[in-house]
């Protein structure tokens, strides 16, 4: 792919004044690159525009860098990691540095949740409570675990000693998704930053406002310069490099599974670096006949509409019960509606039905709403563009097989599966036919056979009686082609850490 880069004056900073219900006050932050503790120009010059989904106007422009300013980068976090992190920092002031950035976050929240809104179209509130309040938790919960990370002693013999250490790789690189943005970069750098490591972070092209502003921060909570550093630039230059980068010695990546397999593949051509992968879902969301349809709705609206779809746990396909099918879908039906309604300015204190984040996926969701008709798929409700401003979807309901595209495809948007079923076994089967195994739910009253349905599920996690109540002290990952490896709770810490045996002799004579 030919590398576009657009070049003109671009300011160094973007100012932006709100005067709305949720937010009024100024925004700023720098555009540059975030390399070795201070924003630069990239070596090639160039930006990238960025839009607001609402609207569809640009919002500001932002450096864009290539393979020689990931190259800086790398350069960068190596030095850090050698003279003033690492193994060169005692954990107690590492989990400082992390809590002080917490803190930090804490006390911009109105701002970064503005800037999180206005770049991805999330309503205010839910960036601040959610979105925000999640983030701070993550830095807090890892800094809390700075100075807990440990190794064992093992029993040998009379004449060894012998014990391990949990080592960091060094440099890391992670790429995080344009969903969630702040989220995805909390939940890399706490564990990355508790455990030793530096960072070269590459935010999507689409969302990197926040990333852009929490440089700032970090700047101001006194990490050293270097230990982690943000490069701004599209996948194909920036994330290439980044995943093929000989120095760097782990990569974490948050995004679709097809650009998964090629950061695995970069890994496997370039220095076999360890790759941890947070990708894509189709989860089953299971209701059956005993269960409190009334939270069941509740819950099953929520974690396909909320976001606008938009999340890699989304319980996409609804497999109900034949014995409450008509009802449950009559009231889902309703939810729908009520859901599209919301629509609005995401700073509109009453708005809950956000944009798709971009044109591009605004057109993908809506192709596979003409895909699912061509196969026979009954379009219940919604699956429309709504206005003409800004990339708004209608949640939709679509009674639909699961052997088609609609079923078995990640689509990242509003877009409910609804199928039917008679039995537990057929439920499992159903739920199962997946190349995914991220997330599922199960709603029922029956307490062992929800204990057994959450057994059964292929899926890294299993909610009962409720859905995407995550939590960072609690593991997030997916089985099969959903991902490898775990982010947030004490498993995270495993993926930037490598165990090294130490062996001592204590008398043994040759």
């Amino acid at each position: 792919m030919a590398l576009i880069l657009h070049y003109r004056t671009m300011p160094t900073f973007f100012t932006h004044t709100l005067d709305t219900p949720s937010f009024k006050g100024t925004l700023s932050l720098n555009t540059g690159l975030f390399i070795n503790g201070r924003f630069i120009d990239p070596i090639r010059g160039g930006f990238i525009d960025v839009v607001n989904p609402a609207t569809g106007k640009i919002i500001t422009s932002v450096s864009v860098g290539t393979k020689e300013d990931v190259d800086l980068a790398v350069n960068a976090a190596k030095a850090a990691y050698k003279t003033s992190w690492g193994l060169k920092v005692p954990g107690v002031e590492r989990g400082r540095l992390l809590s002080k950035l917490a803190d930090l976050v804490e006390a911009n929240i109105d701002e970064l949740a503005a800037l999180e809104s206005l770049n991805i179209g999330r309503p205010f509130t839910a960036a601040k409570t959610h979105d925000l309040g999640a983030s701070i938790d993550v830095l807090r919960y890892f800094g809390g675990w700075a100075d807990k990370i440990h190794g064992k002693t093992i029993e040998a013999n009379e004449n060894k000693l012998a014990y391990t250490r949990h080592e960091p790789f060094g440099v890391v690189g992670q790429i995080i998704p344009w969903n969630l943005p702040f989220i995805s970069l909390t939940s890399k750098i706490g564990p990355a930053l508790a455990t030793g490591n530096t960072i070269v972070l590459k935010p999507s092209e689409l969302t990197p406002l926040t990333a852009q502003k929490v440089a700032e921060l970090i700047i101001e909570a006194g990490f050293p310069p270097g230990v982690i550093n943000i490069v701004n630039g599209y996948g194909y230059t920036v994330g290439q490099a980044i995943s093929e980068h000989p120095q760097i010695m782990k990569i974490a990546f948050t995004g679709s599974t097809a650009t998964g397999r090629r950061i695995q593949e970069a890994s496997a051509k370039s220095n076999l670096k360890p790759v941890s992968l947070e990708l894509g879902g189709k989860s089953p969301n299971i209701i059956f006949d005993d269960a409190d349809i009334a939270q069941a709705i509740k819950w099953a609206a929520s974690a396909v509409f909320r976001y606008a779809g938009q999340m890699c746990t989304a319980g996409s396909r609804i497999l109900v019960q034949e014995g409450i099918y008509d009802e449950f879908l009559e009231k889902l039906t309703g939810s729908a509606k009520s859901f599209a309604a919301t629509k609005g300015d995401p700073f509109d204190l009453a708005t809950q039905h956000m944009p798709q984040v971009s044109e591009v996926q605004l057109k993908r969701v809506l192709g596979y709403i003409d895909i699912a008709k061509k196969e026979g798929a009954q379009v219940l409700v919604g699956g429309s563009q709504m206005g003409s401003t800004g990339y708004y979807f209608e949640p939709a309901i679509i009674a639909a097989d699961n052997s088609m595209r609609i079923a078995r495809e990640e689509i990242f948007g509003p877009v409910a599966c609804i199928i039917k079923f008679k039995t537990e076994e057929e439920a499992i089967g159903i739920a199962n036919d997946t190349d995914y195994g991220l997330a599922a739910g199960i709603f029922t009253q029956n307490n062992a056979r929800a204990i057994r349905m959450a057994h059964a599920l292929e899926a890294g996690m299993a909610f009962v009686n409720e859905y995407n109540n995550v939590g960072c002290n609690i593991p997030f990952g997916g089985y099969k082609q959903s991902g490898i490896g775990r982010e947030n709770s004490e498993y995270a810490l495993a993926m930037y850490t490598q165990v090294k045996a130490v062996h001592i002799n204590i008398g043994l004579k040759l």
